[in-house]
């Protein structure tokens, strides 16, 4: 079965042709390992993830390459402002090499929980300096680029193709329009390759235009073209990056190799929290550690991404959560009730199934769709061979489908609306607000229930 992925280049679903039969090549925007990732960022990791387990459950052979940033990406993805490693290193008193060996570590730890396969490489900026500067050498020699004062920035105006991505109109930009204004730049959304850095910054290089540091957007190029090869299949990272971390990434590769450098760029969008944008400010840019502290499992939390389509915005509440986590546990119950059945399914059923299933994930990763076909599948006789086939499905949910255990007696008839409120008594007890538990334990009492707390949560019985 054909598969078929949204191409941002293109606007449009296009067939997936891999550069060499059976294998594919993938590269992927990684960390910048400054501080924990939140539960935003570890969007785009899961759907990196869905994407690869996709490729492989077609039978191919996959190349997953996702960078560990650990110097250069400035405050301002556009050029501005100071580099987040030396940013956090004078908040801490560590050194940069300390920070992004501890997030580094920590962001291992919460794709591992994730289920989230780890990529065959991970390289670090730090590690590919030189492939980095003999880029800009090479983008300066064939006309590309130019030194000023404080660096070497690429010149947006000498690629013709730029905005391609983004479809940003280069006449339409003005100074401070977009991008704080920089007296050294020709032209406002002209980028840095290479930063000259002052004596005091805490990395810097020989590079022979002095003692600096790279651009954000040059090391992706560098190391994806070291990994992956002049031209590799698929890019892919979230929404924000097409504007300018893409868009540049495109503008560099071209020039410096002179032809195409990747043949299908594909973005997740956004999530939001409570409807609205997650800030530090407004204490919501939750951590998986925060997620699992309100009693939800990290497999819970990729229960929840998957519900959603990776182009749709996804709305994170803490309601959304439970609700999820009531679901999850509703579809393991189902489960074992099938891995102990004796009835024997139809194989011309069974194969209606798997044909639903292969054509929902082949279909731009209609992964949601797909979780529809196996809610649809468990709701048959119960039957081992539909245990057989859900634990297939999974290896591209990646849900612990095969870790399923016998549910909670009393735990197997409650309603979901009681369920979800007695989540939410356990959230709120978890904060400590009292009242507004002992309000659920009410209306839970109202609808014939009665919930008991325990060491890992509560329990529902019927009065």
């Amino acid at each position: 079965m054909q598969l078929r992925f949204y191409n941002t280049l293109t606007r449009k679903k296009e067939e997936f042709v891999p550069i060499k039969h059976g294998q594919v090549g993938i590269y992927t925007c990684g960390p910048t390992v400054y501080k924990y990732a939140h539960i935003g960022n570890m969007r785009s990791y899961v759907f990196m993830d869905e994407l690869r387990r996709v490729l492989e459950y077609n039978g191919y052979k996959v190349k997953s390459v996702m960078n560990i940033t650990d110097v250069g990406h400035l405050v301002s993805d556009a050029d501005d402002g100071e580099d987040k490693m030396e940013k956090s290193a004078h908040e801490t008193g560590k050194t940069p090499l300390e920070i992004a060996a501890f997030y580094t570590e920590q962001f291992m730890k919460d794709i591992d929980a994730l289920n989230i396969e780890r990529p065959t490489v991970c390289p670090r900026a730090t590690d590919n300096i030189a492939e980095m500067i003999e880029i800009v050498r090479s983008l300066l020699d064939k006309g590309y680029a130019y030194e000023t004062e404080d660096g070497i920035y690429f010149s947006v105006e000498k690629f013709p193709h730029y905005g391609r991505l983004s479809g940003i109109n280069l006449a339409e930009q003005r100074h401070g329009a977009r991008v704080e204004v920089n007296d050294f730049k020709r032209h406002p959304v002209d980028f840095a390759l290479w930063k000259k850095a002052q004596p005091n910054h805490l990395q810097q290089w020989d590079s022979p235009w002095g003692r600096g540091f790279p651009g954000w957007h040059i090391e992706c190029t560098a190391m994806s073209k070291k990994y992956l090869g002049e031209t590799f299949d698929i890019h892919t990272g979230g929404v924000d990056h097409i504007p300018i971390h893409h868009e540049n990434e495109i503008a560099q590769a071209e020039c410096w190799l002179g032809h195409k450098a990747v043949n299908y760029w594909m973005h997740n969008e956004f999530m939001l929290i409570d409807g609205g944008k997650m800030s530090k400010s407004l204490n919501n840019a939750y951590t998986l550690a925060d997620v699992v502290k309100r009693g939800y499992s990290p497999v819970e939390l990729r229960y929840f991404y998957l519900n959603v389509h990776y182009r749709q915005k996804i709305n994170f509440t803490w309601d959304a959560i439970a609700a999820a986590k009531t679901a999850y546990g509703k579809l393991c119950a189902q489960l074992w009730a099938h891995k102990n059945g004796d009835v024997a399914t139809s194989p011309d059923v069974l194969k209606e199934f798997r044909d639903r299933f292969e054509a929902a994930i082949n279909d731009d990763l209609n992964v949601p769709l797909a979780l529809g076909v196996l809610w649809s599948l468990v709701k048959l006789p119960k039957s081992k061979d539909v245990y057989d086939l859900a634990l297939s499905f999974d290896k591209v949910f990646a849900l612990d489908l095969n870790k399923v255990s016998q549910p909670a007696q009393s735990q197997t008839d409650v309603p979901e609306d009681v369920r979800l409120l007695a989540e939410r008594r356990l959230a709120a007890r978890k904060e400590k607000n009292w009242s507004e538990s002992d309000r659920l334990r009410a209306e839970i009492s109202q609808l014939g229930f009665a919930v008991r707390d325990t060491a890992d949560g509560y329990e529902l019985s019927k009065k």
